[in-house]
């Protein structure tokens, strides 16, 4: 059988490598993957749809086929999750100690519609009462200026993002006092530089982390494996080949984290994290699939449609490939 030749943007995650290095193979499929970092692949993938196969912010995808005619669809992969409590930053002059501080504050973040800072509104909204609305929002660069939102947004009443000078860039904006915290994925320079100046919203943001999962049950999702719609459709098959290979793939990585002969990874006492990571969130920490998860695939698509980013509210089956919804059974 000729395989089907596929190229695939992504990062160069642990629970690509079996693919990457032969261990899995794709049923059917030659895929090539291309090893980027995260801003240049949705960039490239955004705006010039480069790759068969990539990862895809989880905003951005759902800002795609709200607006129609998007040439990608999803596969219930998700390479990147993160848990964003630690993903505030604030000015220690601020007089912001605890999050309901926020309210009537001037708050950084990169763009609007990113996943991280989706999900950071919608925390801070469900369980703090920081509604959107009560914020004053400035977008742009964290450290480089010129940053801009991928995709036209259309904000609800009474919510107002400013973009922020063409020279300018957050961290400096954050440190000159023209802003009182950031939501961001990226640690800013104003961070690292001057922890003096700019320190963490939850300083243990660990145990805050933790107790979020053990109310809620959710590890937030950031990104999502997408396929080209064109390609599906002359090749059916390939959505099942792929869930497949991605699924064994990640199974081998979580193989390697408890491998004990030696250590694959570069962390002395990996053995204490991964017995921490399980005696909190279970064995299954990063499941795969639509079912497995419902409750944080709902709630983001909530959050994402209560803040102005999709036009209606959508349910979790309605944005993955038809044949990875379910499972054949003997």
């Amino acid at each position: 059988m000729t395989l089907l030749p596929l190229t695939m943007g992504a990062v160069n995650y642990d629970r690509f490598q079996a693919i990457r290095d032969g261990s899995v193979r794709v049923e059917g499929i030659d895929l090539e993957i291309v090893p980027l970092e995260v801003e240049e692949i949705f960039y490239r993938q955004m705006k010039y749809h480069e790759f068969d196969v990539s990862e895809m912010s989880m905003s951005s995808y759902l800002a795609g086929i709200d607006a129609g005619d998007f040439p990608y669809i999803a596969l219930p992969v998700f390479p990147s999750r993160y848990f964003r409590h630690q993903s505030v930053f604030v000015r220690t002059d601020s007089g912001i100690e605890r999050p309901e501080d926020l309210i009537g504050k001037r708050v950084g973040v990169p763009e609007y519609q990113i996943t991280a800072c989706v999900w950071l509104r919608g925390m801070m909204a469900d369980d703090h009462g920081v509604t959107p609305d009560r914020v004053t929002w400035f977008s742009g660069g964290v450290d480089s200026p010129g940053r801009v939102e991928k995709r036209p947004i259309e904000l609800p009443d009474g919510v107002t993002v400013t973009p922020i000078g063409k020279d300018e860039t957050l961290s400096q904006l954050i440190l000159d006092g023209s802003l009182d915290a950031l939501f961001t994925a990226h640690l800013p320079a104003a961070f690292l530089d001057r922890p003096h100046r700019v320190t963490r919203l939850f300083p243990d943001y660990k145990a805050v982390e933790k107790a979020y999962f053990a109310r809620t049950g959710i590890f937030p999702i950031m990104h999502v494996v997408v396929v080209r719609r064109s390609v599906l459709d002359a090749h059916p098959w390939i959505a099942r080949s792929l869930l497949k290979a991605f699924t064994a793939a990640l199974e081998k990585a979580k193989a390697d984290l408890l491998y004990r002969s030696s250590l694959k990874v570069m962390l002395p006492w990996l053995a204490d994290h991964v017995e921490e990571t399980v005696a909190a969130m279970g064995t299954d920490y990063w499941p795969y699939g639509v079912e497995e998860n419902r409750t944080v695939l709902d709630t983001f698509l909530r959050y994402h449609h209560s803040q102005g980013l999709s036009r209606r509210r959508r349910e979790p089956e309605e944005i993955f490939a038809p044949s990875t919804i379910d499972e054949f059974v003997i």
